[in-house]
């Protein structure tokens, strides 16, 4: 979590913390009531049929994913959930913890970012900072600061 902190301080962003008990699910949040403060976005981890490509999706956590429709719009083969072993090998995280901030540690830049419209824009979006035991807080621009830089 420290260095996530970290970088959204060097570069500037600014955001909030809450600290909670751990979450698995967008049920969970829900019950705490953290999305009453902005969107809590979804962050899946996928692969393709070779293991070759992977991914990590954000989109409205209201939102179905279609993955057969997603394969099509990114030219893919078939896409499945990455295991827990691939999450740790390339974004250092474990299960209920998956969150854009995990690319921090991606150093190889091998996993694919794909942000779905229905979060652009978006006030303030909620994810955790790599630990299911908090949540940051941010702004939609913010955000894409931290993906792009």
């Amino acid at each position: 979590m420290q260095e996530v902190l970290n970088k959204l301080n060097e570069l500037g962003i600014k955001y909030e913390l809450d600290e909670h008990e751990a979450v698995f699910t967008i049920e969970a949040i829900i019950k705490l009531g953290l999305n009453k403060r902005g969107m809590i976005p979804v962050n899946l981890f996928l692969r393709d049929a070779n293991g070759k490509r992977h991914f990590l999706v954000i989109h409205d956590g209201e939102k179905h994913t279609d993955l057969k429709k997603l394969r099509d719009q990114i030219n893919c083969t078939r896409l499945s959930f990455g295991s827990d072993e691939r999450l740790y090998k390339h974004l250092g995280l474990t299960k209920g913890s998956v969150s854009p901030f995990g690319l921090i540690n991606n150093i190889n830049h091998d996993v694919e970012l794909i942000i779905d419209s229905s979060i652009k824009n978006q006030p303030l979006l909620g994810f955790h900072p790599n630990i299911n035991t908090a949540t940051v807080w941010i702004n939609y621009q913010d955000f894409i600061k931290f993906v792009i830089r």
